[in-house]
């Protein structure tokens, strides 16, 4: 696998808090994501995934501490029809967490 790939798998793992959330926010098994690091690349689903998790945590990381970006992940919120963009996420709609974060940014009412 790229090395690239695997630093991403690595970096997002580390900034969620390891590989089972990782795993949990992608709907894969822990040790999936284990051989991602060591032996296996991603399918493509997964593999955009990965990248949009690692793109969302930067626009949160730049409005927020980590800890309050994963909170934030985590909660149910009205501008992604109440729904929580951890699970969003983990469904590959990356777009409409997107949305949620530009109405964070732009301090929008739902």
């Amino acid at each position: 696998m790229p090395v690239a790939v695997r630093e991403k798998v690595r970096a997002v793992s580390a900034d969620v808090g390891g590989q089972a959330k990782l795993a949990r926010i992608l709907g894969v098994s822990p040790s999936r994501v284990s051989r991602w690091l060591r032996t296996e690349e991603p399918d493509p689903e997964n593999r955009r995934k990965v990248e949009g998790v690692e793109y969302v945590l930067s626009r949160l990381m730049a409005l927020y501490e980590p800890d309050t970006a994963l909170t934030w992940l985590q909660a149910f919120n009205a501008h992604s029809g109440n729904r929580r963009p951890i699970d969003l996420l983990g469904q590959g709609r990356i777009d409409e967490v997107l949305v949620a974060i530009q109405a964070e940014e732009g301090l929008a009412y739902a």
